[in-house]
Parts: structure tokens; sequence; C-alpha cells
């Protein structure tokens, strides 16, 4: 059964205020890299999957550049279990069950509505943050199947340093992915050039 998105009054405001407030405390610091001009379009944002503050991340970067109504995919099992973010945006999907091809049609519901953004994790499941290629599962390419208007595609790799702080810092490099071609494969090739060039930027900087 696939749990529908829905935005609280109390809860949905509280996430975005948590998601910053915890993000400022942990991390010395945020930096977006990447160009990314503001859209009338909605928005699916494609992020690396590397643990715990994924979707902090994805918030903060939504408050800070993308502006708009929050969505997020979440295993149906999880979702039960932190029902909360059903009133953040979230909602399920089941994994081998006949309701993917629901929760997949659900999605480009929501992308054809330009106010929108969803992100979803291609990998689908959390990997390490060393872990390289990065593979993408089919169901983006479905999403855009079934999706009847232009979106935006955002592609996201979440990256850690910390050089000479106690805490770390957080950059968040960006890429809009224009090709014309939406076969797993070919966003999939796309996003590990962009990773590969997000990790050597980094590799690049003055230690701050």
């Amino acid at each position: 059964m696939l749990l529908k998105a829905k935005h609280n009054f109390f809860i949905y405001p509280f996430f975005q205020w948590y998601a910053l407030w915890k993000i400022n405390k942990v991390f010395h610091k945020v930096e977006l890299v990447g160009k990314f001009e503001s859209t009338e379009r909605s928005i699916l944002v494609l992020p690396n999957h590397i643990g715990w503050w994924d979707g902090f991340w994805i918030m903060y970067l939504n408050l800070k550049l993308l502006h708009k109504k929050f969505h997020f995919m979440m295993l149906h099992e999880q979702l039960q279990r932190f029902w909360f973010f059903n009133y953040t945006g979230a909602f399920s999907v089941q994994k081998g069950s006949r309701s993917i091809i629901e929760t997949l049609k659900y999605t480009a519901e929501i992308l054809n509505n330009n106010h929108n953004m969803v992100f979803v994790f291609p990998q689908g499941k959390i990997c390490s943050l060393h872990q390289k290629p990065i593979f993408f599962e089919a169901g983006i390419e479905k999403i855009l199947r079934y999706t009847k208007s232009n979106i935006t595609i955002l592609f996201v790799a979440n990256l850690i340093d910390y050089y000479s702080n106690p805490k770390p810092s957080l950059y968040i490099h960006l890429h809009e992915y224009t090709n014309s071609n939406l076969s797993t494969k070919a966003m999939e090739d796309a996003y590990n050039q962009f990773y590969n060039e997000a990790v050597f930027f980094q590799t690049q900087k003055e230690q701050a």
C-alpha cells in the first residue's frame, strides 16, 4: 500500500528548522559547489546515499537554493517505523512488490507540478562514501517515462572533509543533467563523471 506524502502544518516547518539547526551545530561550514539557476520547473534531485544525514542535507539544499515543496521516497517499512517523516513530504516504496509501479507513477505525478521537488536515491541503498563507481537502479528511468512535463534533473554529490577543523565541512556539489538520453546507463555514466570531478575538485581545494 502506497503511503502518500503529506505536509503537516506543524511537523513540516519544524523539520525544516531542525535540519538547519542540526547542520549548523554539527558542521564547521556548508558550501554549495557548482552552478544552478532557479527554475520554474519541478526538480528531480539525485544524490549519493551515504548515511543518516542525507535527507537533512537535501532539505538544507532546498531551503537555501531550490525553494520547492519538499518530497522524498522512503522504504515502506522505514516510513511505518518513522511515521513522522510522512508529514514532512515522505512517501513509501516497497521493493519487489507490485506496488512499486504505483509509487513510480505517483513520483511522476508529483513532478508534474512545477512547485514540487522530489529527491530519490538512485543507488537504492546506503553505500560507502568511498564506493566507486556508483550504480543506478532502474526506477529513475521509469519515473521519467511516466512524467508528462519537462522537469529539471539535478545531480548532487555530498562530500565531507575535515582539513584542520575538529568539525567536518560539507560540500554539496551540483550538476544539472541536460542530456536528452534518459536511459539508466546514460544517467549513471554522467553521474559518475560528475562525481569523479567533484572528488577531484575536493583534492585541489586549499585547506579551510
